[in-house]
């Protein structure tokens, strides 16, 4: 395991399980959607195609995400394992409601010096609507890639709940599932 996507949808955990990947195996970790917003209002890099591409040209990276359409063949053509969190939708939307909640009350800084407001709740993109309403066709779609023989050898690996997650890592890391 030296080139690693780590993919779910929003608030499967992909952040948390990739940082804790990176950090134990020695792997540099890369988030996708840092390198896509780059400014305020949610602006979209201009070079985020070029830096992804930089990225997964190395040996040895985690990913999380499945990012824009733009990148999604590279990563998967240079990956060698893809970590899919394929958790049930009622534990996706408990953690990702949970999480804009955070963010919203204590007011985080994300990438590109956003930060979610209240205000964009109810706007289609907002990660809990996106998530709940997105949630079959991402999965879908990574079910799809993963049959794709354009990307054999490469091993996925789908992890369908919490527990599962943390059996894979304790028997394949030696690391405890972080928390997210």
């Amino acid at each position: 395991m030296e080139r690693v996507l780590v993919l779910g949808i929003s608030g499967a955990g992909k952040s948390t399980l990739a940082r804790a990947l990176g950090r134990d195996l020695g792997l540099p970790y890369h988030e996708l959607d840092a390198l896509h917003f780059c400014g305020p209002q949610w602006q979209v890099s201009p070079t985020f195609a070029e830096d992804t591409a930089r990225i997964v040209a190395g040996d040895r990276w985690v990913l999380d995400g499945q990012g824009p359409a733009a990148v999604r063949d590279l990563m998967w053509e240079r990956a060698d394992t893809v970590l899919w969190l394929d958790l049930p939708r009622r534990v996706v939307m408990r953690r990702v409601l949970h999480r804009s909640l955070r963010r919203s009350l204590r007011r985080e800084q994300l990438f590109g010096g956003n930060r979610e407001a209240w205000r964009e709740w109810l706007r289609a993109d907002h990660p809990l609507w996106w998530a709940w309403s997105r949630f079959a066709e991402r999965r879908a779609e990574i079910e799809r890639r993963a049959a794709d023989p354009r990307f054999t050898p490469l091993r996925v690996v789908r992890l369908r709940n919490p527990r599962d997650t943390a059996l894979w890592l304790r028997e394949h890391t030696g690391m405890r599932a972080p928390h997210s």
